[in-house]
């Protein structure tokens, strides 16, 4: 910052506080609020004025802080009142940004993007739309928002959401883009619809009668995070089977019955990670709620969760804390 003062004829790089103040770029600021259901859809609101979709919010009003400005647009938008002091996003939109009208001289935005949390069926029924403006709200699939959201909207709110996801802090973005990309940033996670598994969730063995439809293991380190494969050409993410990397033996935690046929869980402790096999998949150590939040799971995945982590409290594990998930090295790894 230069020097300032009064004195028009002073040397250097001084300037008074009317250039200075001139000097100075001018933006526009905004806040929305990003808020999923119990299955991670993500909460879009239609409005009168535009045919695309949008995240809750809108303008910060002079004077007005932008935490304060997500709460009264909420208020204003949803009839929902509430707090939500945690930022997932920072985005800084350019001047130049595409289907803004010239004449509204638009000059750049910093849009600030708050978690709204997962909202229970209860709290979603409270929500009463405004007689005007708002004239709808859904719940989208991830990977459906670029069809539904302008482009910069879309990526603003899936890097939000994957921010949420790794749980480091807000994402600082340009135009809807990171720029420091994490891992699911990188692979592009939830950028393709995620596989239903809506199946009742049963604990223990699968019964001799029940066909086996499919088999995952979670695979767990010693920090108590498991293993987690990444389509490096899609983005969806799923667990790897009980037999891919070597483990001790496998614990039978449970399995979903769904179109009479079984989705058989195991639970082992990873004694190492072999070299990478198929260059096709990513290998990742996230906690168990990061695969769960990654999965579309349905009313089961909590019943599974609990599963999960009491199969490994029994293996002596951890519990792990919530980091950004980590691509694991091609040479794998040796505990």
């Amino acid at each position: 910052m230069p020097q300032l003062t009064d004195d028009p004829g002073r040397a250097g790089t001084w300037m008074t506080p009317a250039e200075y103040g001139a000097s100075r770029a001018a933006l526009w600021t905004g806040a929305t609020v990003l808020v999923t259901d119990p299955d991670g859809r993500v909460l879009v609101q239609t409005v009168d004025y535009r045919p695309d979709r949008l995240l809750p919010g809108g303008a910060v009003d002079a004077g007005e802080a932008p935490a304060a400005a997500a709460a009264r647009e909420m208020r204003e938008e949803l009839g929902v009142d509430g707090h939500y002091p945690r930022g997932l996003a920072v985005d800084w939109i350019p001047a130049d940004v595409p289907g803004i009208p010239p004449e509204m001289r638009f000059p750049g935005e910093i849009l600030h993007v708050y978690d709204g949390g997962t909202w229970t069926p209860e709290r979603i029924r409270s929500v009463r739309l405004p007689a005007q403006e708002i004239t709808g709200i859904d719940f989208a699939e991830p990977a459906d928002l670029p069809a539904l959201m302008e482009p910069g909207d879309a990526r603003r709110a899936l890097s939000a959401l994957r921010a949420r996801i790794n749980g480091n802090g807000p994402a600082l973005l340009e135009d809807g883009r990171p720029t420091t990309p994490t891992a699911l940033d990188r692979l592009g996670v939830l950028r393709s619809r995620r596989t239903p598994q809506h199946g009742t969730w049963h604990p223990g063995p699968v019964p001799a009668h029940l066909p086996v439809r499919e088999r995952g293991g979670w695979l767990f380190a010693p920090d108590g995070r498991v293993l987690l494969l990444v389509a490096r050409a899609t983005g969806s993410a799923h667990l790897p089977g009980p037999r891919a990397e070597p483990a001790a033996p496998a614990l039978p935690i449970g399995y979903r019955y769904a179109d009479r046929g079984a989705l058989a869980r195991t639970a082992a402790r990873l004694t190492s990670v072999s070299p990478a096999a198929d260059p096709a998949y990513a290998r990742l150590l996230a906690t168990p709620e990061q695969v769960r939040e990654l999965s579309d799971w349905g009313p089961a995945g909590r019943d599974e969760l609990a599963a999960v982590h009491a199969a490994r409290t029994q293996l002596g594990l951890p519990a792990p804390l919530r980091t950004p998930p980590v691509e694991l090295p091609e040479e794998g790894l040796r505990w």
